[in-house]
């Protein structure tokens, strides 16, 4: 059986949304002096990453600075412009698909690191690049229940350490032409950081409403992407085509009872330029209506939907119609509309 999972909130809105850009700017044409010898001698063109992906650089944290550092400044940062107090908060979710082990969860450094109470829930949720935006209609659920009062959702992630560990295969003088397309995607990747607070709606006048929405899954495809820290293997093509396909079905699924068509901003997870002319084309919408952020921040995972929107809250007036377009390896899609 196919369909949509349809979600509608009541009394959730979202309070602030904000981001950590990570400070150290790694071009493409650096990645491209470096695998030199492996692109003449597999006889690629000169700018690969920037012809096929339009990403001319991506973002590296400062040394010592950490992905879960970065996590809790965007959830400061986010909590400030909101109004609330930590001690408010009843629920912290950690999206981050970066992580340095596998237990304690990423989410109890980050709750330490905000001094949140010790009565406020906090766990990871793990989704590959969609998890945010399911973090957030958990948190919104939450809310609506009357459980919590206020909710954080969080995410960092580093995507040095993979990148580095995939540059130095790709190096390798026994490297094909096979190998480097199924690392390729990997060096598309991006640091950085966001947060959002969400609280009730009906306490928050002047802030965002959270709709709801639609999501997806199309689990047939879980093996086009797969990833760990030292590296990932894509099937690029395949992603695109699975994940364009995904999409469009939850899109033309969720109409008219959603009416997107006139959105006033669709904030997409950022991917590559071919991925967001695809979907672009294929589902009709405005592209002056559609903001870019991957050519200089690159693929940032969960981060980057977040990010984008925080970018563009700045020209966002009230009443304006936000959708966001998430998808995450595996494949699962969500499309959730806010009203600014």
């Amino acid at each position: 059986m196919t369909g949509n999972a349809t979600f509608r909130h009541g009394n959730t809105a979202l309070l602030a949304v904000s981001s950590v850009e990570a400070p150290k700017i790694v071009s493409s044409a650096d990645f491209d002096r470096r695998l030199a010898p492996t692109l003449r001698r597999l006889k690629f063109p000169p700018k690969l990453l920037e012809r096929v992906a339009g990403i001319t650089h991506r973002r590296w944290w400062a040394p010592g600075t950490s992905f879960d550092d970065a996590a809790i400044e965007a959830g400061a940062k986010a909590l400030a412009e909101s109004g609330v107090e930590a001690s408010e908060v009843g629920l912290l979710i950690n999206t981050s698909v970066t992580r340095r082990s596998l237990e304690p969860s990423v989410a109890v450094k980050i709750h330490h690191g905000l001094s949140l109470p010790s009565s406020a829930m906090n766990f990871d949720l793990a989704n590959a690049c969609l998890g945010f935006v399911n973090g957030l209609t958990l948190a919104a659920n939450m809310i609506d229940s009357g459980q919590i009062k206020y909710a954080m959702i969080v995410n960092g992630e580093d995507a040095q350490a993979t990148q580095e560990a995939t540059l130095a295969r790709l190096q390798r003088p026994e490297t094909t032409r096979e190998d480097f397309g199924r690392e390729f995607a990997t060096l598309t990747l991006g640091s950085g950081a966001a947060a959002a607070v969400l609280g009730p709606a009906d306490q928050h006048p002047g802030a965002h409403r959270i709709v709801g929405g639609v999501m997806r899954a199309g689990t047939e495809h879980h093996e086009l992407c797969v990833g760990g820290i030292d590296g990932m293997a894509t099937d690029t093509k395949g992603l695109l085509d699975g994940g364009l396909q995904l999409v469009v079905d939850a899109w033309r699924e969720a109409q008219p009872e959603w009416d997107w068509g006139s959105m006033d901003r669709y904030v997409t997870h950022q991917v590559s330029n071919a991925y967001t002319q695809a979907i672009i084309k294929a589902i009709d919408l405005d592209p002056d209506k559609v903001p870019i952020t991957f050519p200089h921040w690159g693929n940032v995972g969960p981060a980057s939907l977040p990010m984008t929107l925080a970018a563009e809250a700045q020209t966002l007036v009230a009443g304006d119609r936000v959708l966001c377009m998430g998808v995450g390896s595996g494949l699962n899609t969500a499309l959730m509309e806010i009203v600014w």
